[in-house]
C-alpha cells in the first residue's frame, strides 16, 4: 500500500523568494513561510504560535513567485515534505526538511497594495485571508 505525503499551508513569506537558475535553465525559488496557530493558554489568554516552513518551488511556480511574491505576501501552498541529506565541509551529515510546492495560489493582494488581481498557479484560493485568532476556541485538555 502506498503512503500519503501531502502538506497544505496558508501563510506569509518571511522574506523575498531566493531565485536560482540551474545550468539547465530551470528556475527554483526558496522562501520561508510562516503559519500561525491561535489557542487559549492555561491562563485563559490567547497565545499565538508561529511555525516556519522552508518552501521550494520549481519551474513555472518559481517564475510566478519571482514575479509576484515578496516578503509578507500571503500564499496558499499544497505540496509534499522532502528531507535532503548532505555532508558539510567537516564531513558531518546535515539534513534539511522542506515543503516542495506543487500547487500555489495567491491570497489577498500584494503587501501594501490592497487587493490585487495577480494571476495564480491554478486559480485563486477561497481560503480565508484573515489571521484573526478565534474567540471561543479552547484546548481539549
Amino acid at each position: 500500500m502506498a503512503g500519503v505525503n501531502k502538506v497544505i499551508l496558508l501563510g506569509n513569506l518571511g522574506k523575498d523568494p531566493e531565485i536560482n537558475t540551474l545550468e539547465s535553465g530551470v528556475k527554483v525559488a526558496r522562501f520561508p513561510l510562516a503559519t500561525n496557530e491561535y489557542f487559549k493558554g492555561r491562563d485563559g489568554e490567547m497565545v499565538e504560535k508561529t511555525e516556519w516552513h522552508q518552501v521550494v518551488l520549481w519551474r513555472n511556480r518559481a517564475e510566478l513567485a519571482e514575479k509576484y511574491l515578496t516578503k509578507g505576501s500571503q500564499v496558499y501552498i499544497e505540496g509534499r515534505i522532502q528531507t535532503r541529506e548532505w555532508e558539510d565541509k567537516e564531513g558531518n551529515k546535515r539534513y534539511s526538511t522542506e515543503i516542495v510546492g506543487l500547487v500555489m495560489n495567491f491570497v489577498g493582494g500584494r503587501p501594501g497594495q490592497g487587493s490585487g488581481n495577480e494571476p495564480s498557479g491554478g486559480g485563486r484560493s477561497e481560503a480565508p485571508a484573515d489571521n484573526t485568532p478565534p474567540e471561543e476556541d479552547d484546548l481539549p485538555f
